[in-house]
């Protein structure tokens, strides 16, 4: 599940969708789309004004009905099966590209200090998938730890990478280079287990080793 938040006239963050009886939840990507199309008649000329007072833009009422969303600087959380937050996306530009797909410019990824998961990822684009289960980045992709593989300092660098956050699993079938500690190794696809810190390598696999 996905709350998709941006500043708000009081500094505070704003978040697009509805609060529940008893708290105020993440809502689903899938069912803000739809919640998006029917305030924006009501509440589309108060949250533009809010939104561009803090230097963040979004479409007016009829272009939000049309295309969809789009704003700048936007905060992404997502939930586990649980509930609890897992996960964070921070954005510098966020657009609905259709009912199905979020895309973003300037992405960080990070996992929250509860779910114990010690990893960051950053990217220049992104696209969010329909039902929410994956991360496609693309461009330069970092993926950095304090505590990663064999429990070193890790980078992972690449052009594309899949990223299921519930599953803590990121993989690509494109050339990879990793970073553990002084070790630097390179490769032809990669599937990686953030949970528990594990590496599979595809092919093509070369390294520098210091002793």
């Amino acid at each position: 599940m996905l709350a998709i938040l941006s500043p708000s006239s009081r500094g505070d963050e704003f978040m697009l969708g509805p609060m529940s009886r008893k708290a105020a939840d993440p809502v689903s990507a899938r069912n803000l789309f739809g919640i998006i199309l029917l305030l924006a008649g009501a509440m589309g000329s108060w949250y533009l004004a809010s939104s561009l007072d803090q230097g963040s833009e979004l479409a007016d009422a009829g272009n939000v009905a049309q295309q969809g969303f789009y704003l700048r600087d936007a905060r992404i959380l997502g939930t586990g099966e649980n509930g609890n937050l897992l996960y964070e996306i921070e954005a510098d530009y966020a657009e609905q590209q259709n009912e199905e797909q979020i895309a973003f410019d300037g992405v960080k990824v990070r996992y929250t200090t509860a779910s114990e998961i010690p990893w960051s990822l950053s990217a220049d684009r992104a696209v969010i998938s329909g039902n929410q289960d994956k991360l496609t980045l693309s461009g330069h992709v970092l993926a950095t730890s304090e505590q990663g593989f064999e429990g070193d300092v890790t980078e992972i660098s690449t052009d594309w990478l899949a990223l299921e956050p519930e599953k803590y699993i990121a993989y690509t079938d494109r050339r990879v280079r990793i970073r553990i500690g002084d070790r630097s190794i390179s490769a032809t696809g990669m599937e990686a287990s953030l949970q528990d810190n594990r590496l599979q390598l595809k092919s093509n696999v070369s390294g520098k080793f210091v002793p």
